[in-house]
């Protein structure tokens, strides 16, 4: 599930990659390289840029569309069948919401 408000969405204590790891080892794999292998192309496929560097970094450090694009990173990981969504583009720029 995406939420609305992205801000509180994302752990403030785990950096993105152990959030999007997390879900992986869940998911689809327990090997930590191929988890990050796959948490660095979704972050890339999302439009996150220097998503090696970003994967690193903690939820404070980005942007509310970065937060979104995090979120929406995540749950795409998990390949799921159904994706429930509440207004996904509210914190993305006018410029990407098309």
């Amino acid at each position: 599930m995406v939420f609305q408000e992205p801000m509180t969405s994302l752990s403030p204590v785990h950096s993105i990659g152990n959030q999007i790891r997390e879900t992986l080892f869940l998911y689809r794999t327990r090997d930590r390289k191929e988890a990050d292998k796959i948490a660095v192309d979704m972050l890339a496929r999302v439009g996150i840029t220097n998503p090696k560097q970003r994967i690193n970094e903690d939820p404070h450090q980005l942007s509310g569309g970065m937060h979104q694009r995090v979120i929406i990173a995540i749950v795409l990981a998990c390949q799921p069948r159904l994706l429930i969504a509440d207004e996904p583009t509210t914190a993305l720029d006018v410029t990407v919401q098309a």
